[in-house]
């Protein structure tokens, strides 16, 4: 299938999706109103197509309001999170639309049929969870298209250093991203012979070779993946782009992606940009505290028979002891002992000193092995966040040996020691664990940082749990 025609049928099908869920809630509405009298028993309850100019108000006010919601706006990667609270607005704000308009449709005849506050309710409540549903299944969906190569975007990356590695692995894992990429493009005048493929994708030449490569390749986007270029570099490969229909997107530079959303602020009438504002402060510290205390506290009640199975095999399996404390740094920079069971051998680093867990590391135990896979080896750290020397969301804290080396070659490294360090954090749901990119993991911690919201918190644990079999970087 073609990439226009298949974009055109996925989005028929998510407006289609919408309408009949939409229809179906007021239908069970209709018939829960009939037969559960709350909160009043019905009066005057009419046929149900007695209600079909109220249903289609209903339909198309969601619709519409979805429209300027943006909700049928296809972006590439969706937050369930995200989307749910679009759709609780949206159906929200519908809802009460609709009623409006029903009341001076019907004025007459709504009178003579019961349209209670019990129907609207269910009507509301349950366009919510069936939106819901149905678009889940359209992105179930959608993603088993995209793997299949349907509707998929040719894409180039331009750039052979880190970040466009970053980028071109997070695509490789991510199939339902919808791209397909045909190749990567080097940096002109960089004085170093480009390896002739990164990770399996060729280098198909340089940057000058852009036009033809858009033509020659049917290119429908192009990454520029080099933060470290100027502007004036960048505006210049862009322009390379502009003569074609494609669509181009800028990793951001360093500066760009540390200092979060700039905002405008004044000193006696002085215009200031502020760049380092933290969004966590006050209140929000203690209702994150509370919500630490709450979930810590109510999970190892919850999994207090799992975690004493777990210690007794990890106590059979090898000698030695059940759980590793393990010195890290914290809030301000301050040492504390964070508990994880014990994954390897006793004295592992007996020889080596401090060192990163790698692929196939010979001192994991059998159980070992298993436990850190799943990374349920963490599981103690729930203890650390109830004492508080942790938070369920945060920064990862690292060993002092490591923060000591990273302090002096990473701009802004220790400004992350300005929260409590998490059992997780933005930059490990994004890929950013284990042995990758400090500098890349730094810059997504100070965007949280600076950036922290409840609704940040809840996205972050719920694609913790979606992500824990699925973990390439947990050894």
């Amino acid at each position: 299938m073609k990439r226009d025609k298949y974009k055109a049928v996925f989005a028929v099908m998510l407006v289609l999706s919408d309408a009949l869920t939409t229809m179906a809630a007021f239908v069970l509405a209709y018939y829960i109103r009939r037969e559960i009298p709350w909160p009043n028993p019905p009066q005057n309850m009419a046929p149900l197509r007695g209600y079909a100019g109220m249903l289609m108000i209903q339909t198309v006010s969601i619709l519409i309001v979805f429209f300027f919601y943006r909700l049928y706006h296809q972006r590439r990667a969706v937050s369930r999170v995200d989307e749910f609270y679009a759709i609780f607005g949206a159906v929200s704000i519908g809802t009460m639309m609709a009623v409006a308009i029903s009341a001076l449709s019907f004025k007459n005849s709504i009178l003579d049929l019961d349209f209670s506050r019990g129907m609207i309710i269910y009507a509301w409540l349950l366009t919510i969870a069936l939106v819901t549903a149905g678009r889940m299944v359209y992105h179930w969906l959608q993603s088993h298209a995209h793997a299949r190569g349907w509707g998929r975007d040719r894409l180039l990356i331009v750039g052979t250093g880190d970040v466009a590695q970053m980028i071109l692995q997070k695509i490789q894992w991510s199939p339902w991203l919808a791209y397909e990429v045909v190749g990567v493009v080097a940096k002109n005048g960089n004085g170093d012979h480009p390896p002739d493929q990164i990770l399996g994708v060729p280098v198909l030449g340089l940057t000058d070779d852009l036009p033809r490569l858009i033509d020659e390749r049917v290119i429908n986007e192009v990454i520029i993946a080099l933060p470290e270029a100027s502007h004036q570099e960048t505006l210049g490969i862009i322009a390379l782009c502009d003569r074609s229909n494609i669509s181009v997107k800028v990793f951001p530079d360093v500066f760009q992606f540390i200092a979060g959303q700039v905002g405008i602020d004044d000193l006696g009438g002085l215009p200031l940009l502020s760049v380092r504002d933290v969004a966590l402060r006050g209140w929000k510290l203690s209702f994150k505290r509370a919500m630490d205390v709450v979930g810590s506290a109510m999970l190892l009640v919850l999994i207090s028979p799992f975690l004493l199975a777990l210690a007794i095999l990890i106590k059979l399996d090898s000698p030695g002891p059940v759980f590793y404390v393990q010195e890290r740094m914290g809030l301000d920079a301050h040492p504390f002992p964070m508990l994880k069971f014990r994954s390897m051998r006793k004295d592992a680093e007996s020889e080596t000193g401090p060192v990163w867990a790698k692929p196939g590391d010979a001192r994991r135990t059998r159980v070992g092995s298993l436990i850190r896979k799943l990374s349920i080896d963490e599981l103690p750290q729930f203890i650390n966040v109830l004492i508080g020397d942790m938070s369920l969301v945060g920064p990862r804290p690292e060993r002092p040996a490591f923060v000591q080396q990273f302090r002096q070659n990473i701009p802004r490294y220790m400004d992350r020691h300005r929260e409590k360090a998490g059992l997780t954090g933005w930059a490990q749901i994004n890929g950013l664990r284990g042995d990758t990119s400090i500098t890349e993991r730094t810059k997504y911690d100070l965007w949280y940082i600076e950036n922290w919201s409840l609704l940040l918190d809840i996205k972050i644990i719920i694609r913790t749990v979606l992500q824990v079999f699925n973990d390439r970087n947990a050894y």
